[in-house]
């Protein structure tokens, strides 16, 4: 298993009238999640753009459990938990201190730079396999 680790804030931008984060707000955050997990891995995302592969949300799912406010302290955990094949899955917990606000999972496609779907390239691979995966 991979697993990298993030930490934000609520923006006062990502809350509503009743100064509560927007569910809305929870998908940038995993977003700089896993952006971070590639980093962890050695495959910043940006070089895998460069290198003409990149991968889509084609799924993404939330469970809402706890809210969380205005200036809240974050901690945001994405994993890779098994070696992909035609598509990658992630899985994350979104944290405020000790309370587990939110559990979410996404889904990408590997795809080329025509947006063609092919299989994840071997330097994804390898990166993978250094971690155990």
């Amino acid at each position: 298993m991979m697993e990298s680790r993030t930490e934000t804030r609520v923006r006062y931008a990502e809350t509503d009238a009743m100064g509560v984060a927007y569910h809305g707000s929870y998908i940038p955050w995993l977003e700089m999640a896993r952006v971070q997990l590639l980093d962890d891995l050695g495959l910043p995302y940006r070089k895998m753009e460069e290198r003409g592969f990149h991968l889509p949300v084609v799924d993404l799912r939330c469970e809402y459990r706890q809210s969380c406010r205005f200036d809240d302290r974050l901690e945001v955990l994405a994993r890779i938990t098994e070696r992909p094949r035609a598509r990658v899955t992630l899985a994350y917990e979104i944290h405020c201190g000790e309370r587990l606000l939110a559990r979410a999972w996404t889904v990408h496609a590997v795809v080329d730079d025509s947006g063609r779907p092919v299989r994840p390239p071997e330097f994804f691979l390898a990166a993978l396999e250094r971690v155990g995966l």
